[in-house]
């Protein structure tokens, strides 16, 4: 639905030469206030659509973010998430940018600026209502009441608006960590409160609305688990989400409700599983989808040089045989030069909390930050021969010190 008002423009303007502009920027984190995305094979669309805003007297920029792989046209960025939503339901009022939205890039947003851009930081001031005191007569001749100084006006007319229920209304999931300015990438968990049941899991900073649990109470249950971050679980009433904005979590921003999820780094006796870092079979070597999840690792070991960690390596059953390991290059995602031997199931994660250790260690991690635990197939979550067998095979985070 949202960037349709400006596929019209691609045709047009696609011919407009490149040289005009500078090298195209990334988006640096923060909330943009954005009128068309285009695929980065169409960066000469994106420079025609924001010439022809800019001719319009429009403060239009655009710019590339490689974590959609798309091309952006913004009027404006933001450091603050309010100011931008209701900067966003006044620019919706415009015909041409009905569809307008706000795009969230991840990241440290404290003390950033996108190349020639205005950051606005400063949260739109909503005009208080004006008292009767204050409230000059339509009409000077209109009688008042003696003596009180108040103009006695017929009364507006009564407007029913329609029910807002979240089957009507947008919802932003704003998942941030407020204590350093950085918005947390990572998804959220739908679930229905009733019956206990996972219906869906959504993306976090974005907008979206949210599944009817077609349940009595209405009442779904959110939580936000992410790798670096201890679990928080949030509650809104699906025909009645007015009623949850009562709750310290919940905004009215304009006409979309936000419900904030302040992200809390882990503290000291707390244990995370790196359930998103795969090995491959009888290897001391990750499988290259396990980067994502080893950058949050990293990720939180850099931005507090204070933090110690024990990493818990576990098997499934008491493995003994064939046992791979990295070769001297150091390839921790490929079976490329690896080397061959024997070992237990003690051996085996041991080698695998290890790699993870030499791993963030190759990232500029001090070694002494970070120790560890082979417990083998000692302390399973499941029974060896169960359907969830596989997740005893795990590299568990323990925090010691932060």
């Amino acid at each position: 639905m949202r960037k349709s008002f400006a596929l019209a423009l691609i045709i047009g303007f696609a011919s407009l030469s490149s040289t005009a502009f500078s090298q195209t920027p990334e988006l640096a984190p923060g909330y943009y206030l954005v009128v068309g995305a285009y695929a980065k094979t169409r960066e000469s669309a994106a420079q025609a659509y924001t010439q022809q805003l800019k001719q319009q007297g429009k403060e239009a920029t655009y710019g590339f973010n490689t974590g959609r792989g798309l091309y952006f046209v913004y009027l404006q960025y933001y450091t603050s998430l309010r100011t931008s939503l209701l900067e966003m339901t006044a620019v919706r009022k415009q015909e041409a940018f009905k569809d307008a939205w706000i795009r969230v890039v991840p990241g440290d947003i404290a003390a950033l600026q996108p190349p020639g851009k205005k950051v606005t930081t400063t949260p739109v001031v909503e005009t208080p209502p004006v008292t009767p005191e204050t409230t000059p007569s339509e009409n000077p001749q209109e009688p008042t009441t003696p003596g009180d100084g108040i103009v006695v006006t017929d009364n507006p007319e009564i407007v029913q608006y329609k029910v807002m229920t979240l089957g009507n209304t947008e919802v932003f999931l704003s998942v941030y960590n407020a204590r350093n300015d950085r918005i947390v990438d990572g998804t959220v968990q739908v679930i229905d409160t009733d019956r206990a049941h996972p219906i869906t899991r959504v993306k976090g900073n974005e907008y979206l609305n949210l599944p009817d649990p077609k349940s009595k109470s209405g009442q779904l249950t959110l939580i936000c688990d992410i790798f670096g971050y201890r679990k928080l679980q949030q509650e809104i009433n699906y025909p009645l989400p007015l009623a949850d904005t009562v709750k310290p979590y919940i905004d009215l921003v304009g006409t979309t409700v936000v419900i904030n999820f302040d992200m809390v780094r882990y503290h000291p006796g707390d244990i995370a599983t790196l359930y998103n870092v795969y090995f491959y079979n009888d290897a001391a070597i990750m499988q290259p989808e396990s980067k994502y999840e080893l950058n949050s690792l990293l990720q939180l070991m850099q931005e507090n040089s204070r933090y110690r960690i024990r990493l818990h390596g576990h098997t499934n059953g008491n493995y003994h045989g064939k046992l791979l390991t990295m070769g001297p290059d150091k390839k921790f995602f490929s079976l490329d030069g690896a080397k061959q031997s024997t070992g237990s199931a003690k051996d085996l994660s041991h080698h695998r909390a290890d790699v993870i250790k030499q791993y963030l260690v190759a990232n500029g991690i001090d070694a002494s930050r970070i120790e560890i635990k082979a417990w083998g197939g000692k302390r399973p979550l499941y029974d060896k021969r169960s359907a969830n067998a596989k997740k005893n095979v795990r590299v568990e985070v323990e925090i010691l010190e932060e």
